[in-house]
C-alpha cells in the first residue's frame, strides 16, 4: 500500500488542495510500521513544495523515534 500512496501524491503534487486530501487518506490506508519510513519520504520528496501541508497532517520531521 505504501507505494500505491507514494505514487498518487506524486501524481497530485502539483495541485495543493488534491495533495492535500490524498495525503490525508494514504496516511488512513498505511500501517503503523509504514509511518515512519513514509514522513521521511514525504518530506525528501515534497518538504520543500507542501511542508505546512506535511506538518498539518505527518508531523515534524524531528520528532521522529531514534533506532
Amino acid at each position: 500500500m505504501l507505494d500505491y500512496v507514494k505514487t498518487i501524491l506524486q501524481k497530485v503534487s502539483f495541485n495543493r488542495v488534491l495533495f492535500e486530501r490524498e495525503l490525508k487518506k494514504g496516511i488512513s490506508y498505511l500501517l503503523a510500521e509504514e509511518l515512519v519510513e513514509f514522513k521521511v519520504w514525504c518530506y525528501t520528496k515534497f518538504g520543500h513544495v507542501h511542508q505546512a501541508i506535511l506538518l498539518r497532517h505527518v508531523g515534524p520531521l524531528a520528532l521522529l523515534p531514534n533506532g
